[in-house]
């Protein structure tokens, strides 16, 4: 039974819920593995205002669908013949998802690819399954990671390990992210939801004023660190790799590799 706070955004790929100090942010498209396109990046980036208009949040819970959180940016959806305001929606998701005043706790199961990293990375906690994967294959696909992708790595990781997983796009488990400070947690696969539901009840447990205070601290430590608005014009770099004659030869070639695996 819901609370009288309950209450339900409209969208058409993902689902946003509040219900008193608690919120939810599904991505929901499992049946492609939740991909993202310019209109989900725009519902993200609208759900996360809306959020904000709830003043009894403490915690967003960010999940997704099905077998996978994210299987990354949907690039059929992507133009090089896109207006700009378009052009830069994956960086305003990035910038909505680090202002929004409640904790985020990103619960993360399959695969977390590309831009499923960064809406992972634009997350306050992580919270991973043992069997989850992660890959950065931008660079593979012809073109730079955009989004903010970077700032958000070198915020996490450390330019070093970004620079390595960006460019040699190979993928990695739970174990090296956490390693590398990526996730906060990596429990059984059984066990993820009950350990995402303890860490949120945890923090729904905390004075709201000192909880959000203190996230709203870390990140005005770490824009002066490594300043995600910085990257506003990366949109320019994915836009000109898609117009890339080498770059779209290698996409082509790890999309056929892809279809050549069992």
């Amino acid at each position: 039974m819901h609370t009288a706070d309950f209450d339900t955004a409209e969208f058409d790929t993902i689902v946003a819920t509040a219900d008193g100090a608690r919120g939810e942010l599904r991505l929901n498209r499992p049946e492609k593995l939740n991909p993202l396109s310019s209109h989900t990046l725009h519902e993200i980036e609208l759900a996360a205002r809306w959020f904000d208009e709830h003043h009894d949040l403490k915690v967003v819970m960010v999940s997704g669908a099905g077998r996978s959180f994210s299987a990354g940016a949907d690039l059929s959806a992507f133009s090089t013949a896109a207006p700009m305001e378009d052009r830069q929606v994956g960086w305003r998701m990035g910038r909505a998802l680090d202002e929004m005043r409640a904790v985020t706790v990103a619960r993360l199961h399959g695969w977390c690819v590309g831009g499923g990293l960064i809406v992972a990375a634009g997350c306050d906690l992580r919270v991973a399954a043992d069997t989850a994967r992660f890959s950065i294959p931008e660079v593979d696909l012809g073109i730079p990671l955009a989004w903010g992708g970077i700032p958000r790595l070198v915020r996490e990781i450390g330019p070093a390990l970004t620079k390595e997983l960006v460019m040699t796009c190979r993928p990695f488990d739970a174990h090296e992210a956490k390693a590398a400070g990526f996730l906060n947690r990596v429990v059984p696969e059984a066990e993820l939801d009950a350990e995402v539901e303890a860490l949120v009840a945890q923090l729904i447990a905390k004075p709201k004023l000192a909880l959000l205070e203190t996230k709203a601290h870390v990140n005005a430590v770490t824009e002066s660190m490594v300043g995600t608005g910085r990257s506003w014009a990366d949109a320019d770099g994915l836009y000109a790799g898609l117009r890339d004659e080498e770059g779209r030869a290698s996409a082509q070639a790890y999309v056929d590799r892809l279809r050549r695996k069992p």
